[in-house]
């Protein structure tokens, strides 16, 4: 009898275990639950189809729904899913249905997170995940009333945002609890030149701020801090972050603030997977579990998921905390957990614009941060991987000269060989 295999929700880990399910000789049935009508799409390009940089097909990079369901036959279950009963392997839609399954793969990824402040359900309030989210930010740009915009959140998704606006001509101030710009990535340094640009195209700068409230008088907007300064505005993004979506999990399932799971992409349940935003899976760094919100993070275990779904043992190492963006001209490289203690280099190139600060313990690089070298950017992070790992290999030939093709000084490459 042919297995029964069930995904509760089909973002990019979902896609890559079904497809890594058929590729491995999978012919069992997949039941695959989802309630967005869109295909499985990169959060990040959601900005990019406001702008007008891609057309709504882009934003699919897999292809429509109707196609990846052909090439990979499976069966589409439009119905919210209110609960996985591990124990008996089942899914318990919204109306209290179950269905039993041989294995499950929870892939329900995360939602933005909003605190619940007064006024945050306001008119014009707005968070930024989904393609819904950017058809509502699309819609109120077009009728052309927006023109100033407060973008609460110094995430890589509200630079995007402030990006766009600045782009449209909307008078735009980023703000944050935290101190500076890109709080869990970047360091003070470089999260400071940062800052510097951004000032100089114009960006108002608001941190250091708590968010109180979000004040609506007749359609005007008013984004009230815990200090009393409020910034009025007319349109707000709430960029603050995202929590995993767990709630379906049962009780027997272990969860941290996302589905703790193994190498193997298995919970402590059998039978019963998980993959992408919504799990916890090992950080090399730390060697513990920990969200990391990576796309290509959750493409690769979504993988691992599926071809050890279909019999194949497989296991992915796990990861490390990084962030790659570009915005405004600039280009942001952040490898490691920035709040790693150890010796701090840091070194410039005049002529390409570009800072490097390494900090390193050991011997081994525990955190890099780099502006405007993104060609370079590759090197660093398979380097960087190889040192944790306990490689103690230096850069190759071929790496060292792709680096000084990219500006990066030879001080910072000495200093990695060291």
């Amino acid at each position: 009898m042919k297995k029964k295999t069930a995904v509760v929700g089909f973002g990019c880990a979902g896609y890559h275990a079904v497809k890594a399910m058929r590729e491995h000789g999978y012919d069992g049935e997949i039941d695959v639950y989802t309630d967005s009508d869109w295909a499985p799409g990169n959060p990040m390009l959601t900005t990019y189809y406001i702008y007008g940089k891609i057309r709504k097909e882009g934003t699919m990079p897999f292809g429509a729904m109707e196609e990846i369901q052909k090439q990979f036959g499976f069966c589409v279950r439009r119905e919210a899913v209110s609960r996985v009963l591990s124990e008996e392997k089942a899914v318990q839609t919204s109306d209290g249905r179950k269905e039993i399954y041989d294995q499950i793969l929870i892939s329900t990824g995360a939602r933005a997170f909003v605190p619940p402040i007064p006024g945050a359900d306001s008119e014009n309030v707005f968070v930024m995940r989904t393609m819904d989210d950017a058809e509502q930010v699309k819609a109120a740009l077009s009728t052309g009333k927006i023109k100033s915009a407060v973008v609460v959140g110094a995430s890589m998704v509200g630079i995007k945002l402030v990006e766009l606006f600045h782009a449209n001509g909307i008078e735009c101030t980023l703000a944050d609890m935290a101190p500076y710009i890109f709080p869990v990535s970047a360091v003070p340094q470089i999260a400071a030149d940062i800052e510097a640009r951004l000032k100089e195209k114009g960006i108002r700068l608001v941190f250091s701020k708590a968010l109180q409230a979000i004040e609506n008088e007749n359609g005007k907007l008013k984004v009230v801090f815990a200090d009393g300064e409020a910034v009025p505005c007319d349109l707000v993004m709430m960029c603050i972050g995202t929590r995993a979506n767990t709630q379906i999990a049962d009780e027997k399932l272990a969860v941290n603030r996302g589905i703790v799971v193994d190498t193997s992409m298995r919970t402590n349940m059998p039978g019963i997977y998980s993959a992408g935003d919504c799990c916890e899976g090992n950080n090399i760094q730390t060697g513990q579990t920990q969200i990391i919100g990576i796309w290509d993070n959750a493409a690769r275990q979504g993988e691992t998921a599926g071809a050890n779904m279909a019999g194949i043992k497989t296991v992915y190492p796990g990861n490390m905390l990084h962030n790659i963006t570009h915005f405004m001209g600039m280009d942001f490289i952040g490898y490691g957990d920035v709040r790693s203690e150890g010796k701090e280099y840091t070194y410039e190139n005049p002529e390409f614009g570009q800072k490097f600060v390494v900090r390193e313990k050991d011997g081994v690089p525990v955190c890099m941060n780099f502006l405007d070298s993104y060609g370079a950017s590759g090197v660093f992070k398979a380097y960087m991987i190889k040192r944790l790992e306990g490689s103690r290999e230096p850069l190759s030939p071929v790496a060292r000269v792709r680096m000084i093709r990219e500006g990066v000084p030879e001080k910072v490459m000495d200093l990695l060989n060291d």
